[in-house]
C-alpha cells in the first residue's frame, strides 16, 4: 500500500551529513565506519531505495537551517544569511534528484493526484519517490520577499519554529510567544495559501498561531504528550485545536518521543524493547480523542539527526513502514481507516489546501 511519509529531512542528510541516497543503505553505513562527527554515523535508515521498498513513494521532504546568535548554545549556522544559503544547497540537491529521475516534485492537485496514481498501479522499483517542499524552521527565509522566492521553486508549507530561540518563532524547549515577525510571516503565508506547520512550536506559540493563521494546518511530525510528557509533543487540547481545524498528526518514530524516560544518548531501544506496535499506541490515542482516523498519518523523521540508535527495535529502516498497515489491522482499524492513515489523511489535507 502506498506510504505517504509527511516529514524527511531528505537534503540534510544528502546536504549535511554527505550521504548518496541513491545508494544502497548498507553501502551508505559502510561508508560512515569509523566516523564519530555524528552520533548516528552508520546507524542510517532512509535511502531512496529503502523508501521504494517500503511502498513510500510520497513524502513532504524538508528543506532546514537553523541560525543562532553567538551566544545561543543550540547547533546551527551563524547567521541568517549562511542558512538560506545552506537551503539553496538543500533545494540543489532535490533538483539534482529530479534529472537523475530519482525524485518528483509536486506543487499542485494534478501532480498530486497523478503521482498517487502512478504509485496506486504498483509501480516500476525505479519509480521517482515524490515530494512536497517544506522548511522546518523559519530562520533562513532572511526576509518576507524570501518567502515569496521560496514559494516560486515550490515550498508548500513552513513550520515557524525548530528547536530552541528562532527568528520568526521560539521552538522547542523554549516558551513565549511568536516574535512579532512571525505574525508578519503567518500572515504572508496565509495570502499564498501555504500550510502551516505547528510542529516544534510554544505552546503560547501554537495558541497564537492558530488564533492569527485560518488556513490549511498540520503537526508533520508530532506524538501524544499524554502518552509521553515533554513540551515537545501535543498536549491533549491542542490535538482536539487541530481535530477542529481538520488537520492530520503525523507519527514520528524518533524513540525518545516514544518511550516516556527516554534519555538521548543513553537509552536504546534494546534496554526499552519498544517496538513499531507500541508506536501506535500514539496513533490510538488521537483516533480516541477524534472519534476517527481522519486526523492521523505517518511523520516518521526517520534520519532526523538520529539512526536506529533511537528507533524502534524493529525499523531497522524506512521500509518497516510497509508494516503498517498489517499492524493497524491487527489493531481493529478497518480497510478504509488503514488506507487513510498510510496516505489518504495527508492527500485530502493536500487537495484542500491546493484545491
Amino acid at each position: 500500500m502506498l506510504c505517504f511519509d509527511a516529514h524527511l529531512d531528505l537534503a540534510m542528510g544528502a546536504v549535511e551529513w554527505n550521504r548518496d541516497l541513491t545508494l544502497e543503505l548498507e553501502q551508505v553505513r559502510r561508508g560512515e565506519e569509523g566516523m564519530t562527527d555524528k552520533s548516528d554515523r552508520g546507524r542510517g535508515t532512509v535511502t531512496l531505495g529503502e523508501m521504494r521498498r517500503g511502498q513510500v513513494g510520497m513524502c513532504v521532504a524538508t528543506q532546514i537551517a537553523h541560525s543562532v546568535s553567538p551566544v545561543n548554545p543550540v547547533p546551527g549556522w551563524k547567521s541568517p544569511e549562511i542558512a538560506w544559503a545552506h537551503t539553496q544547497g538543500q533545494l540543489a540537491w532535490y533538483r539534482a534528484m529530479e534529472e537523475a529521475g530519482q525524485m518528483r516534485q509536486i506543487t499542485d492537485v494534478a501532480g498530486l493526484d497523478d503521482h498517487a496514481a502512478l504509485w496506486q498501479s504498483d509501480p516500476a522499483a525505479d519509480a521517482p519517490i515524490g515530494y512536497v517542499l517544506s522548511l522546518e524552521g523559519a530562520d533562513s527565509l532572511l526576509t518576507l520577499d524570501h518567502l515569496h522566492r521560496a514559494y516560486g521553486y515550490g515550498l508548500r508549507a513552513v513550520g515557524p519554529a525548530h528547536y530552541g530561540p528562532g527568528r520568526y518563532a521560539p521552538g522547542t524547549g523554549e516558551t513565549g510567544p511568536l516574535e512579532p515577525c512571525g505574525r508578519e510571516l503567518l500572515a504572508e503565508m496565509r495570502s499564498l495559501d501555504m500550510i502551516l506547520d505547528v510542529t516544534h512550536l510554544t505552546d503560547e506559540g501554537f495558541d497564537e498561531a492558530l488564533g492569527l493563521f485560518d488556513g490549511p494546518v498540520w503537526a508533520s511530525h508530532s506524538n501524544c504528550r499524554a502518552l509521553v510528557p515533554a513540551q515537545r509533543q501535543l498536549s491533549d487540547p491542542q490535538i482536539k485545536a487541530l481535530i477542529e481545524r481538520d488537520a492530520v498528526i503525523g507519527l514520528a518514530l524518533d524513540a525518545w518521543m516514544l518511550s516516556p524516560g527516554w534519555v538521548r544518548g543513553e537509552t536504546t531501544p534494546q534496554a526499552t524493547g519498544l517496538t513499531l506496535e507500541d508506536a501506535l499506541a500514539h496513533m490510538d490515542h488521537i483516533c480516541q480523542l477524534a472519534g476517527s482516523a481522519r486526523h492521523c498519518g505517518i511523520g516518521s523523521d526517520l534520519d532526523g539527526g538520529f539512526g536506529n540508535e533511537q528507533t524502534p527495535l524493529d525499523v531497522g529502516s524506512i521500509m518497516e513502514l510497509g508494516r503498517v498497515p498489517a499492524l493497524l489491522a491487527k489493531r481493529g482499524f478497518p480497510p478504509s481507516d488503514v488506507e487513510a492513515i498510510m496516505h489518504g489523511n495527508w492527500l485530502r489535507l493536500l487537495r484542500s489546501a491546493w484545491g
